[in-house]
């Protein structure tokens, strides 16, 4: 099958019309579409690995093999949403940080290009209601105790139905198009993530950043369970989280512990599943 047979032409992402709507300096200059791809973490990482430059962007209309955190498949149906990722070429500090940069990055995106108020379920998903609208997947690599890059993998719900996946999907799920009743462009859209990805890239380590971020938590005051990668489960209340982006628990003793997000798995008290 050829890439002309995968979705007709008016159903893919108009790249020309994303491209005349970024104000970026950076994100998004260098930008490869494709129609049909596995996985755009795998496009990215490939081209960082050949030296693709801090800020380039792989974006496409349909993964066969798109992928959430802790290995969970992520659906992604052809010409309904985003699914892109992004190369950066980081400090550490400023690694440290991504997990904050991009779910805030994410919810501005469709706060600036609808009456929508997403917010955010610590660490990665971002939601309406208790309902998964989007997720973030970040992945570095390290040479000599330095990062020598990242890749910002993002999956946006614009026109996606989740009915048909449900047995696919860990958490109910909505979208664009169901908040608002109504299909959406998706092209203002991912021009305004890109657009706010390097703004919030630039803030990295500003107060004005982190104040956002915990203003749109959604996680902060409820009771959760972190689970370790090891297994080991522990009971808590969300009282706060840290400059980079730890979760800060408090368990029924009174004792508080922190979690980065590569560490636990959360669900909180209230999630359905």
């Amino acid at each position: 099958m050829s890439e002309h047979d995968l979705l007709p032409p008016d159903q893919r992402l108009d790249i020309e019309l994303v491209r005349s709507l970024l104000t970026t300096q950076v994100f998004g200059q260098e930008l490869h579409y494709v129609v049909q791809t596995s996985s755009t973490m795998d496009d990215a990482r490939r081209l960082a690995e050949e030296g693709a430059a801090h800020g380039a962007v792989v974006v496409a209309d349909e993964q066969l093999a798109g992928r959430g955190t802790k290995g969970r498949i992520w659906v992604s149906p052809p010409g309904q949403s985003i699914h892109t990722t992004l190369i950066v070429r980081p400090s550490i500090e400023e690694l440290k940080r991504l997990s904050i940069i991009s779910p805030v990055a994410t919810t501005d995106a469709v706060r600036v290009t609808s009456p929508l108020e997403p917010t955010i379920k610590w660490p990665n998903d971002i939601q309406m209601g208790q309902r998964k609208m989007g997720g973030i997947l970040i992945e570095a690599d390290w040479s000599k105790g330095e990062p020598s890059y990242a890749l910002v993998g993002i999956g946006l719900n614009v026109n996606f139905d989740p009915a048909p996946w449900a047995t696919q999907i860990d958490r109910p799920a909505t979208s664009l198009m169901i908040e608002l009743g109504e299909r959406q462009q998706r092209e203002p859209v991912f021009a305004a993530l890109l657009n706010a990805f390097e703004q919030r890239y630039l803030q990295a380590g500003d107060a004005k950043l982190h104040d956002t971020w915990i203003s749109r938590l959604d996680t902060l005051n409820r009771d959760v369970t972190v689970t370790l990668t090891g297994g080991e489960a522990i009971d808590g209340r969300a009282v706060g989280v840290d400059d980079a982006g730890a979760l800060i628990v408090e368990t029924a003793n009174g004792s508080r512990q922190s979690f980065i997000a590569g560490e636990v798995t959360l669900r909180e008290a209230t999630d359905p599943r």
